[in-house]
């Protein structure tokens, strides 16, 4: 059973002044209440903008996770705001600490951290330890995404992964599916926001669709991801005369 069974958002404590700008005012998750974790692995789906990142980011920061990426609140990116954290409350049976943050977005931001760290003579290439003992930047961006989670999928605990396959090709996308696979099967817990078609086929997960109705779970083959890229791949050529036509 999932670690973190609830977030629960507490709108009597946003002052009414900040409840019409962002990240208040997206409807999604001005109409959420509270949204239950009944699987080990969750998809938060939608277009982008719809609030699901948002949402992400702060149960990160509630959780003490950086929301640049990794464990621990090291390092940040100004132009973050999960301010939604400080009305966010989160319910778990139990309590865990073990895990981390993925942000695809981000993630140059934190492997030029993790050289950095290296370069601290009180720290060394011990640095690179968790990450195959060797820079991230010496690999290609999907290698280096590959990399990370190959080496920080290892505890059991709570991944929260933003976007993950934005450099994985399809092939490395069924390889996530197959660490998540092993990481759930010895107790862990996903939520992870995403575009893939792939990801999100994941056999026994939950789905949320976020849209200017809210937040409603779906069934795989509802979600207009799936339907859209079945729909392209049959029929491509009635996509490029609607497309391409003056």
């Amino acid at each position: 059973m999932p670690f973190l069974k609830k977030v629960v958002l507490r709108w009597q404590d946003c002052p009414p002044e900040q409840q019409n700008v962002f990240p208040y005012h997206i409807p999604a998750l001005r109409n959420l209440d509270e949204l239950e974790f009944r699987h080990n692995v969750t998809f938060l789906v939608g277009e982008n903008g719809s609030g699901k990142s948002t949402l992400l980011e702060s149960i990160g920061v509630s959780c003490g996770f950086s929301i640049v990426g990794g464990k621990d609140l090291v390092i940040t990116n100004e132009k973050d705001d999960a301010s939604l954290s400080t009305i966010l409350n989160l319910q778990w049976m139990p309590r865990v600490k073990q895990g981390f943050y993925f942000r695809a977005e981000t993630f140059d931001t934190f492997a030029k951290y993790i050289d950095e760290l290296a370069d601290d003579p009180d720290v060394g290439k011990s640095a690179y330890a968790p990450y195959g003992g060797k820079s991230l930047n010496v690999r290609s961006h999907g290698q280096g995404f590959l990399e990370f989670l190959t080496n920080r999928l290892s505890t059991k605990g709570l991944y929260l992964l933003d976007e993950p396959e934005s450099a994985l090709s399809p092939q490395n996308q069924l390889v996530l599916l197959r660490m998540i696979h092993e990481m759930e099967s010895s107790g862990s817990q996903f939520i992870i926001a995403t575009h893939s078609p792939i990801l999100m086929s994941y056999p026994g997960a939950c789905i949320y669709e976020f849209s200017e109705e809210g937040i409603m779970e779906v069934a795989y083959e509802d979600t207009e991801h799936f339907q859209l890229t079945r729909d392209f791949l049959n029929y491509r050529e009635r996509y490029f005369k609607q497309l391409f036509e003056d």
